[in-house]
């Protein structure tokens, strides 16, 4: 991984536009070909960013000043990075990442939904759990009744910064042809209001999943109502 620590502005050109001003920013350059744009707020998301597979040149304007240009394999987008000073530039070699591994509640929810993937849907069935993207594992790869592609994210409350994250995650998943078209599920035991909402607006569909029903603890005879 790079990190490179510099006064730069940054422009995307593609399927929208983005200008980010002169200012002090953090440049990270991932082994997979990620480039991500980070300040020192708004907590983890960058505030711009290229998904590989992309490629980056390193060169200079017609002032002299260094500038990178990221550019997508698959499309015409563009991330140019006009870097006016560099404060610090370091690498690191972080080795293989052996994946995210959830624990508790969480991790055992996704083990019970991938053996019963009915309560996400009639009809559904499992491709493959932990399904591998280019910026982390999707929970689960499904196939509908219909035989399309499901990329399932399942959380114990359901927020917003998973929203973000699955529909990230279906960018990613909508560019590979093998899957197209790739329809989102948000999981978990409770969905915030404002994460509906979002999910909603992004066309990803929301389920609420009972852990007790699914691991056979809550037996309806025993219920007044």
């Amino acid at each position: 991984m790079r990190i490179v620590v510099a006064r730069c502005q940054v422009d995307y050109a593609g399927r929208l536009a983005a200008h980010l001003p002169l200012a002090t920013r953090v440049i990270m350059v991932k082994a997979d070909g990620s480039v991500l744009i980070h300040s020192d707020g708004g907590s983890y998301k960058p505030l711009n960013w290229m998904s590989p597979p992309c490629t980056l040149r390193e060169g200079s304007d017609d002032d002299g000043i260094l500038e990178w240009t990221v550019s997508a394999t698959k499309s015409d987008d563009t991330l140019r990075i006009r870097i006016e000073e560099i404060i610090s530039d370091t690498s690191y070699d972080l080795g293989i990442d052996p994946g995210l591994r959830k624990d508790g509640v969480e991790k055992h929810l996704q083990e019970l939904l991938a053996e019963h993937t009915a309560a996400l849907g009639h009809g559904m069935s499992l491709v493959r759990r932990e399904y591998m993207t280019a910026i982390g594992p999707v929970d689960l790869l499904c196939k509908d009744a219909a035989g399309g592609s499901v990329a399932v994210e399942i959380k114990r409350r359901g927020e917003i910064d998973g929203v973000e994250q699955l529909t990230r995650y279906l960018e990613l998943m909508n560019r590979d042809p093998h899957l197209r078209p790739v329809r989102g599920i948000f999981a978990a035991q409770e969905i915030k209001p404002q994460a509906r909402t979002l999910a909603t607006d992004r066309g990803i569909e929301c389920v609420v999943v009972d852990y007790d029903e699914l691991r056979g603890i809550d037996d309806p005879s025993l219920r007044l109502f």
